[in-house]
């Protein structure tokens, strides 16, 4: 089993100054092999450029320019590299299913913050100073960067990554792990049904609030970005200091809105791992769920359109994206994983349509977002409770008929 641990890094100001050079060299090699792409098929004959043929022309790129290609490893190199042959690897797989997906783009300076090493000991060393209290870890081009190591590190690592988000550097690593004792049964199953006015309902009747970060701090950035949207938009190395201070507030926000929404998930998934031995949950497609409205042309006023709801469904859109449901999804599953629970994904279809007593599927049932009233039998319940509960009904069907 492969596990991520994320540590803040504590640097100095001449490590600063090294890791943003690494970023910007590893992102003019990302920019200019997109390029040497794009010409090659721009060219009478076609040529498409793969992952291997650049790969061996980084020897000459090296020797080329010792002074920045040079300094770094090799093989975070051929990682950025690789990088790139996977952007175009999803671009032709998307075009082939019927997609329209976008072409791999350059990338901006502050648009590209990782950077990958493929093994631990190939251009960076994972506690390099084992028998000092501080741990630290070895970069190439960098020197030993001192690294806040919260919690214990278990198993061995395998990759290393360097991760700018806004002003703070972290350090990720992947350790490959045996198979962890799983926690004791508890006996307990439960279904969840997540919306937005509460952020998942169970279906043992209990419900966990939505917070709303998002719209929490939405004040504070909507006068953050207007700030920012006063200065014009020039390149990185050309901004006034108060443009980078409007810069850096405005992604200070956005760090702390989305750590918040990390740290609700985490305490939400581990609260119902510890408690449940089998967690059914929807099997959303939340891309789907979260699309702009169509436009709808008036067919008696061209160049007109008729009303469609926009502002309601781009409303509905945003608390979507607040309430970060994906996330959670993602969180729950690792964590289930690691403890020996079972997490099952059911079809949502009239799951807070169908009655828990009687059976009865109609529309008519759900009068309101939050009432459910069977009007075969009378049942009277929460239209989530309801849905968790057919929500886990359908789970243990699945769970049954795969261990049949």
């Amino acid at each position: 089993m492969i596990r991520a641990y994320k540590f803040l890094m504590r640097l100095t100001v001449g490590q600063v100054i090294a890791l943003g050079e690494m970023l910007r060299d590893h992102c003019s090699l990302y920019n200019g092999a997109l390029q040497e792409r794009r010409d090659a098929y721009r060219h009478v004959s076609k040529t498409s450029v793969k992952y291997g043929q650049q790969s061996a022309q980084l020897k000459e790129i090296r020797a080329f320019d010792p002074e920045r290609q040079g300094r770094w490893s090799f093989s975070s190199q051929q990682a950025t590299l690789r990088r790139l042959d996977k952007a175009f690897t999803a671009f032709f797989r998307r075009v082939k299913s019927g997609d329209t997906p976008g072409y791999p783009r350059f990338r901006g300076v502050n648009w590209f913050d990782t950077v990958d090493f493929p093994k631990d000991g190939d251009g960076c060393r994972w506690d390099a100073t084992p028998h000092d209290p501080v741990t630290r870890v070895r970069l190439q081009g960098v020197g030993h960067v001192k690294v806040h190591q919260h919690r214990p590190v278990v198993g061995r690592v395998k990759t290393v990554s360097v991760k700018r988000e806004g002003a703070k550097w972290f350090v990720v690593l992947t350790a490959e792990q045996d198979q962890l004792e799983p926690l004791p049964e508890t006996g307990s199953a439960v279904g969840i049904d997540l919306g937005i006015a509460n952020f998942l309902a169970d279906s043992s009747g209990g419900f966990v609030p939505n917070p709303r970060h998002g719209r929490r701090n939405a004040t504070r950035l909507e006068a953050a970005q207007q700030a920012l949207a006063r200065f014009p938009r020039v390149r990185r190395d050309k901004r006034t200091a108060n443009h980078s201070r409007a810069v850096g507030k405005v992604a200070k926000l956005h760090g702390k809105v989305r750590r918040q929404r990390l740290d609700h998930a985490h305490k939400t998934a581990l609260t119902l791992v510890r408690e449940h031995d089998v967690i059914a949950h929807e099997n959303l497609t939340i891309r789907n769920m979260a699309k702009a409205v169509a436009p709808k042309p008036d067919p008696e006023r061209p160049g007109s359109f008729l009303p469609n709801g926009a502002a309601a469904k781009t409303g509905l859109n945003r608390s979507i994206a607040d309430a970060g449901w994906g996330v959670f999804l993602q969180i729950l599953a690792s964590k289930a994983e690691s403890a020996g629970r079972e997490v099952i994904a059911v079809d949502p279809r009239n799951t807070s349509r169908m009655c828990p007593e009687c059976g009865h599927t109609t529309k008519e049932n759900r009068p309101t977002q939050a009432e459910f009233h069977c009007v075969a039998c009378g049942h009277l319940a929460h239209a989530d409770t309801v849905g968790a509960t057919n929500i886990l009904r359908a789970g243990l069907v699945r769970l049954y008929a795969d261990q049949a």
